[in-house]
């Protein structure tokens, strides 16, 4: 069995040793690299990125990942108060746009989470804190050398996908929250020897912006 059909780590020819999944794909490591893992506590983005991997559901990452800019676009850059007042004119605007993954329980299920984020901000303590409270405000860490050994969902997973579905989220099931966490930081899942696990455990204990 390779390293990489075991879920190891693997090395590079930059000599860098990573997490397995990204393989050679050059956009994959880089969002690798620079992104997954690193915590993220601005509220807007975590929006953005749990829609997008809402649209993830029953696809690959690598596809959302690919057509990130042309969601940002159709999606008005993600800001809540913009989508919150989409109608179903701009859903088939989003449902006729190549540029996307089109998919009307998606689209729609965007545009209540915007308004679900709304009356997050409005009522206060805010979408980052209302998020980052589930763990206390500090990324976990984890310490796994294999893939096998990383979780797919936790109860924290589930926690947070019950208080999301209250909030009239959908597509927020736990398994997709727990990808979610993994890749904003909430959970640190860089496999221990990948060049990018102790940097963003120091990450983790940096004070909060």
């Amino acid at each position: 069995m390779s390293a990489e059909a075991d879920g190891l780590i693997t090395t590079h020819a930059d000599g860098c040793p990573r997490c397995g999944w990204p393989g050679l794909d050059p956009t994959y490591v880089t969002y690798h690299d620079t992104e997954w893992g690193v915590p993220e506590y601005e509220s807007r983005a975590l929006y953005e990125k749990l829609i997008l991997d809402g649209f993830q559901a029953g696809l690959s990452w690598i596809t959302i990942l690919r057509r990130r800019e042309g969601f940002r676009r159709a999606f008005e850059g993600f800001a809540p108060e913009r989508v919150a007042r989409f109608t179903e004119a701009d859903v088939e605007r989003l449902m006729a746009d190549t540029g996307i993954v089109r998919n009307r329980a998606k689209i729609r299920g965007a545009i209540a989470g915007a308004r679900g984020w709304l009356a997050i901000e409005e009522a206060g303590p805010g979408f980052s804190d209302f998020l980052w409270d589930f763990c206390d405000g500090r990324p976990i860490q984890t310490k796994a050398r294999r893939r096998s050994q990383i979780a797919t969902e936790t109860e924290l997973s589930r926690k947070i996908s019950k208080a999301l579905k209250k909030k009239g989220f959908t597509f927020v099931g736990p398994t997709i929250v727990h990808a979610f966490m993994q890749a904003v930081g909430m959970v640190n899942d860089h496999l221990v020897g990948c060049h990018r696990h102790a940097p963003c455990a120091a990450l983790g204990e940096a004070p909060r912006p």
